[in-house]
């Protein structure tokens, strides 16, 4: 064993844990972490995509216009915030990620992650265009037409999609961790 791995290198700081005293197989990973990078993943698709790439709309659009300069800052900055938002529940998801491992999870394979992180989206898709497509109303899809009802059900309609083909791949992903004879799907390859 070489220095960088020997469990001295570890003691007394908060270096990689031994689980080797824990009878059984670990505890599948958290659900939670996948879903918290979709959410912000799904966010910034939207604002980078529909609020700067495309300009459909910014995040008070129906509210303050853009087509003063005065509207332009405040949309702005109130896309700013949104960032910072979607940006924090990457960084949330990374560290809870972290975390669980840490804690001596096994670590998701790749259809069970990247299943959830596309459910999470789906899930950012279905709240952002119920709440503030239709609830509040500070923005829709197309606001740069008037914003039609039809780009804002296509919206809800694409998270819908997107959550039942994420939680699928998830489902996929989980059965594919499983030990051969341990469960429907157990030992099968994934993606």
């Amino acid at each position: 064993m070489d220095d960088a791995t020997s469990p001295a290198r570890y003691a007394g700081t908060s270096g990689p844990r031994d689980h080797s005293e824990h009878s059984g197989p670990a505890e599948p990973p958290s659900r939670g972490p996948g879903l918290m990078l979709g959410l912000g993943l799904g966010g910034f698709v939207d604002g980078i995509v529909l609020h700067q790439l495309l300009q459909w709309h910014h995040m008070v659009s129906a509210e303050e216009p853009v087509d003063t300069v005065a509207g332009l800052e405040l949309n702005t900055m109130a896309n700013g915030f949104f960032h910072l938002g979607t940006w924090l529940l990457v960084a949330g998801g990374m560290v809870a990620m972290l975390a669980t491992w840490r804690q001596g999870r096994m670590a998701p394979s790749w259809g069970f992650q990247l299943g959830l992180v596309v459910a999470g989206w789906g899930l950012f898709n279905l709240v952002e265009g119920l709440v503030n497509h239709q609830l509040l109303g500070v923005h829709h899809v197309r606001d740069d037409l008037g914003a039609p009802l039809s780009w804002d059900l296509a919206f809800l309609a694409s998270g819908a999609v997107l959550v039942a083909l994420g939680w699928w791949w998830h489902r996929r992903g989980l059965a594919a961790m499983r030990p051969a004879g341990t469960g429907p799907g157990g030992g099968s390859p994934e993606m």
